[in-house]
């Protein structure tokens, strides 16, 4: 049985950067059995952000998450293996880091930001689709 191995962006928001919690995060994608392919610290502009995220403008969320994502360093990984779109996405944890499992990167590490769950430490693609539209945006 072959398998296929997959690429997705994960992003380390600014809040995880600002924590420090980058090296931490990084070891558990690695400790999970990635591999790191491309990672580069970026200040990301306005527009490059709203381009992310267009699948989400006009929603109520959407301008409070391009200004939180604006507001410092981004660590953008592009990171491969078996699965990996998935298994980033439980590695992850649920979005909001009150109620994410034990064990999560979230549940494990997050804050309750008084409901601001886009401050939720990381950003993994959500399907093989995303992942190459987001890294073609995030990686030359």
């Amino acid at each position: 049985m072959s398998t296929q191995i997959e690429e997705t962006l994960v992003l380390v928001k600014p809040d995880g950067v600002a924590r420090n919690l980058s090296g931490e995060i990084l070891r558990r994608i690695e400790a999970k059995g990635y591999s790191l392919v491309d990672v580069k610290l970026v200040e990301p502009d306005r527009s490059l952000l709203v381009e992310h995220y267009a699948e989400h403008e006009g929603k109520p969320f959407f301008e409070p998450l391009v200004e939180f994502m604006e507001s410092g360093a981004i660590l953008a990984l592009r990171i491969a293996g078996e699965r990996v779109i998935d298994g980033f996405r439980a590695l992850a944890g649920t979005t909001d880091p009150t109620t994410a499992a034990p064990g999560t990167i979230r549940g494990d590490l997050g804050r309750d930001w008084g409901g601001k769950v886009q401050q939720n430490l990381v950003h993994g693609s959500d399907s093989a689709e995303s992942a190459a539209r987001e890294l073609a945006l995030w990686f030359d």
